[in-house]
């Protein structure tokens, strides 16, 4: 079933569109605090349609993602009880329960780390402020761990650059069902 063909075609098609930076920096911004997505799926694809500005794009991502981690802090401070019957509603109690665990064991590490986990990051901000974690380290890992995590991915699609778009446009249902398979994995894995 080739549905995923159309879908990429879309996205490339959007990825050059003139206002996709500011969504791409909303969608960074929401994602660290409240919003399902992450941005790497728009980071990858704008990256892949223009690579000269793959470095911008990632840029943006970062500074964006770590203004919304500050976000997610404060709301995790300030709010927590108020918010905490979302996080028990969207499904993400226990990795919150697993989050506030790894930061009485690693501290700050956590963050960094969280930039690369499969748990949504926004649990990790909004953990770092209810443990009332510093915020000045709080962010310089939140910019380290997630701005390596966002120039790896633009860092790849810019090496890949024409090439990999032709080899993706080939292979995009193949890799398609391959992502769905991968994702109930790990969501059953993580349950």
């Amino acid at each position: 079933m080739k549905i995923f063909s159309p879908l990429y075609q879309s996205v490339m098609q959007w990825s050059r569109h003139k206002y996709a930076p500011w969504y791409l920096s909303g969608l960074s911004f929401a994602e660290s605090s409240f919003f399902p997505v992450p941005p790497d799926v728009m980071l990858a694809p704008m990256s892949l349609a223009q690579p000269d500005k793959a470095w911008k794009f990632a840029l943006l991502t970062t500074i964006a993602s770590v203004l919304g981690g500050g976000v997610g802090y404060v709301l995790g401070m300030f709010a927590f009880e108020f918010i905490q019957p979302y996080i028990i509603a969207l499904g993400y109690q226990a990795r919150y329960e697993l989050a506030k665990q790894w930061f009485e064991e690693w501290g700050v590490w956590v963050v960094f780390i969280a930039g690369f986990s499969p748990i949504p990051y926004k649990v990790f901000t909004i953990t770092a402020g209810v443990a009332s974690m510093a915020f000045l380290p709080f962010l310089m890992a939140s910019l380290i761990g997630r701005g390596g995590r966002f120039f790896l991915v633009a860092g790849l699609m810019y090496w890949g650059g024409v090439k990999m778009e032709a080899l993706l446009k080939q292979y995009v249902d193949i890799l398609g069902w391959l992502v769905v398979v991968l994702m109930i994995l790990v969501y059953l894995w993580l349950r």
